[in-house]
């Protein structure tokens, strides 16, 4: 089991020449923008502010490297869905996302983040798709479960495993602000570095 803890930014990807070093196999982060990705990886480190949080969706604009207990790679990717930018650089992280998840063979795994509160969102669930089209694992993980009482997260993940057509153990309820989910989510992402 990797020590998450142990975990420092390397860098900022913004075009695909730019890709770090394939030394270790890479768990990406995906989900629209201000679903709490930032907030999930913090929990998920143990930091309250190794990635930046933001109020303002499209906050992120590159694909953010970071070495975890030098096992593996976590990469942040940018928000996809609304976001208070332009068209033009909207589409330039869609390529750079594209090329990333298509073409590079360290990816073992993207964890796709989904607000628990509200039905599967049309991108979140293109965004599946398209990961089972590609054949890349995906770890559906249904956020923000603080808000919700235990009865109403289980009704509403109910409806999402359905939408996605997922079981529940292929997915984990998750909660930045209490830390619901965290060790599970830790020792899925643990198991990809032993298969490696």
């Amino acid at each position: 089991m990797p020590n998450f803890n142990n975990v420092s930014f390397l860098q900022s990807v913004f075009k695909i020449r730019q890709l770090p070093d394939p030394l270790y196999p890479e768990i990406a982060f995906a989900g629209r923008s201000n679903v709490g990705k930032s907030t999930l990886i913090n929990r998920l480190v143990g930091r309250r502010n190794l990635v930046k949080i933001s109020s303002r969706p499209g906050k992120t604009q590159s694909l953010n490297f970071f070495v975890l207990d030098d096992q593996f790679y976590l990469v942040d990717l940018p928000g996809y869905g609304f976001a208070q930018v332009s068209k033009e650089v909207r589409s330039s992280w869609q390529g750079l996302i594209v090329d990333y998840i298509e073409n590079r063979e360290r990816l073992v795994c993207v964890v796709v983040i989904i607000d628990l509160r509200h039905e599967l969102k049309v991108q979140d669930r293109e965004m599946v798709e398209w990961l089972r089209y590609q054949g890349r694992s995906f770890l559906p993980v249904y956020t923000k479960a603080d808000k919700l009482s235990r009865n109403k997260q289980l009704q509403n993940a109910a409806a999402l495993d359905a939408a996605l057509t997922v079981r529940p153990e292929e997915r984990i309820i998750f909660s930045g602000q209490t830390g619901q989910g965290c060790m599970a989510l830790q020792t899925f992402l643990a198991s990809y570095g032993e298969s490696c």
